[in-house]
């Protein structure tokens, strides 16, 4: 440490400051103590498994590539999914946590510089007088400038930093992943009211239905051409189908009012646009290359950044082994009147260096970089599942896709099989071919077939909500 008058800092200061740049020099050039980042090895597979051999050839082209609004064409979805992405609270707290990423890297980012600090002081003090000495009054004024700077040597600043800016990647695809599970979420939300709306109409139609067919047979009933029996039979299909409805309202109202929580407003009524059967499915999808998917799926992007991080940590944790360099320089001046503060010689300034070296520890160092590297290793498990979970959810899809479509096909063939039959049935039954239980068992196996087949394009089209949030479609704006 070394401290001097203005008067004789002239050459010294151009030899501190030929010192300073030196050092600076010296630190942007230093070596790094960590190990370079390197992307861990994964098995990609060549194509899905459970993709519809009628697909073609593989190409680049996917569904998750195409924006939400373009797969979901639906104009009353569409605005629904726009409210969400604004007011949903999940989607504003990953972006507050953007807003908290970008601010802890610029905390720790201001690590690598120095650090400078200007300081005034001024007291009035009177002292007494004394056997030894007289009465008298003083009034010290110093202005100061102050510099301190830890040189990184070893890389730890900048580690450190790098650190955080992949922390702040992992929140952005954090965000992304959020706003994808938002898109899906609504469209599958919606879809299943529009499915419940469906039974509803369904119901409702069977309870009117069966209303007439009882007035029906009340007349036979009275005119002696059927027994009570068949009164019986058909107050049950009646009664079935009023039952229905009340459960159905309640199922639907808490749908809306879920729906409402993902568009973050309070509970309230759902506008509607087209039926279910209107949004239409095409026969097959692009799923596009099977590498692309780690390049357009934000979770394993956010993975992959968070692995980035805990790689660049080990190298902060290492650098605590070697020595830690400071320098500080202070100048300004200092008088014992604040009058004289800037006349006479009142300059002055100081340099000075510190290293420190740890020299016992009792092992803090040493484990805290093998928890670094062990968070880093379990960093690059969880990388690696992330990929292998995100092949088998595609897989999933795909197959879930295909076999829906096939299932509805064959329900849809069924519905049409028991409409023919109940038709059949009341016409034999006012003919007096047949009793009304053959009446009874058509009906039933009608109303039943029509509520599976809402049921068989509802999986239809959760299916294609699921394929293109698991090929990475939805946060793309």
């Amino acid at each position: 440490m070394t401290s001097r008058p203005s008067g004789a800092r002239k050459n010294s200061g151009i030899a501190v400051g030929h010192s300073l740049l030196g050092l600076a020099m010296l630190a942007l050039s230093s070596c790094s103590v960590g190990p370079k980042y390197r992307r861990p090895d994964v098995t990609v597979p060549n194509v899905y498994r459970g993709l519809d051999p009628a697909a073609g050839p593989q190409t680049a082209n996917s569904l998750g590539d195409e924006k939400w609004w373009t797969v979901f064409h639906d104009p009353q979805l569409q605005d629904l999914i726009r409210t969400s992405l604004s007011q949903n609270y999940d989607v504003r707290i990953a972006a507050t946590r953007v807003l908290e990423a970008e601010a802890s890297l610029g905390i720790t980012r201001a690590d690598q510089f120095p650090t400078v600090a200007a300081g005034v002081s001024a007291t009035s003090e009177r002292v007494a007088q004394t056997a030894i000495s007289p009465e008298f009054e003083t009034s010290p004024t110093q202005l100061a400038l102050s510099f301190a700077w830890e040189l990184d040597f070893w890389g730890k600043f900048r580690n450190a930093t790098k650190a955080a800016r992949a922390t702040l990647l992992a929140t952005e695809w954090g965000q992304k992943t959020v706003l994808s599970t938002i898109v899906s979420d609504v469209a599958q939300a919606y879809f299943e009211l529009l499915e419940l709306d469906a039974e509803l109409e369904i119901s409702t139609t069977t309870l009117a239905a069966r209303k007439d067919s009882l007035r029906l047979v009340n007349i036979r009933e009275r005119g002696g051409t059927t027994s009570m029996m068949d009164v019986y039979q058909s107050q049950q299909l009646v009664y079935g189908a009023a039952a229905a409805l009340p459960d159905l309202e309640r199922r639907i109202q808490q749908q809306e009012n879920f729906i409402s929580i993902l568009l973050g407003k309070n509970p309230g009524p759902i506008p509607r646009g087209a039926p279910l059967a209107a949004f239409t499915i095409a026969p097959t999808v692009p799923a596009g290359l099977t590498s692309s998917l780690l390049i357009r799926r934000p979770d394993i992007q956010s993975t992959e950044a968070s692995l980035i991080a805990a790689n660049a940590q080990i190298a902060v944790a290492r650098a605590d082994y070697f020595p830690q360099i400071t320098l500080t320089a202070s100048g300004g001046f200092q008088s014992p009147a604040l009058s004289e503060l800037f006349t006479g010689p009142a300059g002055m300034w100081s340099f000075g260096g510190q290293l420190f070296q740890p020299v016992f520890t009792a092992g803090k160092i040493r484990s805290n970089v093998r928890l670094t590297e062990a968070q880093k290793q379990e960093a690059v498990l969880v990388y690696q599942q992330t990929i292998q979970q995100a092949f088998r959810d595609v897989s999933d899809s795909l197959v879930a896709y295909q076999k829906n479509q096939e299932f509805r096909q064959q329900q849809e063939l069924l519905t049409n099989s028991a409409q023919n039959a109940s038709q059949l049935s009341n016409v034999r039954y006012a003919g007096g071919v047949t009793s009304y239980l053959e009446v009874l068992d058509a009906d039933t196996r009608y109303y039943e077939a029509q509520i599976s087949l809402a049921q068989a394009l509802l999986n239809e089209r959760l299916a294609l909500v699921q394929l293109y949030r698991s090929l990475g479609g939805g946060w793309q704006q």
